[in-house]
């Protein structure tokens, strides 16, 4: 178990430095720069803000010298928000995009749970129509689509809820929707085609020839087995619902970490942007990990060896 756990943790460091060396040198090699606009500054103002941002130097000392810096946990100054960092920027943008993210998340994985159970319990009937119809739609209608047919309906046509804003719990319910409805979807048929192929096996069989009632075998016997699928997808869920939240915050004008990467993107403000990127790489190779070590808590047959 430790060798195990040590080698994922060497294997992430070199994942995380991979994506911060390929990220940097991208955004170098793009034609323009963070003091490239549609008014042009004056020469000696860009090369004035050029050698306080380091951009002066040579790539491979900017490399040198941001590397070290992220060694110490600093992701450096914003090109585009004088005195801040960002550090300060991720600070102060992600607990909305964590909380959206936390509802969207639990409104997946709740109901896509609920939804494939009762998919497989009762296949071929309405339930299971129903369940592929809410998968249809949650595959194939993106998010912002779905985000502009909800506002129109239930903030234009009904007035039920906010169009914008982040200010209460009413505010979660669409974005919510529409960042998670694509995870819904895909977590439901794991578990519907799951528990399908679970309760086929001799060990239910068994339960059931020994007078185990229907909910004890699905809930007690079935169900830890056929999660297994669904918690092997929670790692890329949770990182599929904060970059989807992207398109979604802007959309909502939610003040989260999505929109501050999009804006950021659009501003050439690389560390910004470095940075950003930084830190999903970091949640998703974390939660990655952490999806592989519950696997062994999920299914006492699974043995995490080095």
């Amino acid at each position: 178990m430790l060798n195990y756990i040590l080698k994922r943790i060497f294997a992430s460091i070199i994942t995380l430095w991979v994506v911060v060396t390929v990220t940097f040198f991208l955004m170098r090699a793009i034609p323009g720069g963070p003091f490239d606009g549609e008014k042009a500054l004056p020469p000696q103002v860009k090369a004035n803000l050029e050698a306080k941002f380091g951009l002066d130097k040579p790539v491979s000392e900017q490399y040198a010298m941001y590397m070290k810096n992220l060694l110490k946990g600093q992701l450096g100054p914003s090109m585009k928000y004088e005195g801040r960092t960002v550090n300060d920027v991720i600070s102060y943008s992600f607990p909305a995009t964590a909380k959206l993210g936390l509802v969207a998340v639990s409104f997946s994985v709740v109901l896509g749970i609920l939804f494939g159970i009762a998919a497989a319990l009762n296949q071929g009937k309405w339930q299971d129509s129903a369940s592929l119809v809410v998968s249809t739609i949650g595959v194939t209608v993106p998010s912002y689509v779905l985000s502009t047919f909800l506002i129109y309906i239930f903030a234009v046509k009904l007035g039920v809820l906010p169009a914008i804003g982040f200010d209460g719990p009413e505010y979660y319910i669409m974005p919510a929707i529409a960042i998670g409805l694509h995870s819904l979807a895909v977590v439901t048929r794991l578990t519907r085609s799951s528990i399908l192929d679970v309760i086929r096996q001799d060990y239910i069989r068994t339960a059931k020839a020994k007078g185990m009632s229907r909910q004890v075998v699905i809930y007690k016997h079935a169900l830890r087995n056929a999660l297994i699928p669904v918690v092997t997808y929670l790692g890329p869920l949770i990182a599929g619902v904060l970059t989807g939240s992207f398109v979604v915050e802007s959309i909502f004008s939610i003040p989260g970490l999505g929109r501050e990467f999009v804006t950021s993107i659009s501003n050439r403000d690389y560390t910004t942007t470095l940075g950003v990127t930084v830190f999903y790489s970091s949640l998703l190779i974390g939660m990655n990990f952490l999806v592989d070590l519950l696997y062994a808590v999920i299914d006492p047959r699974i043995k995490l060896e080095g």
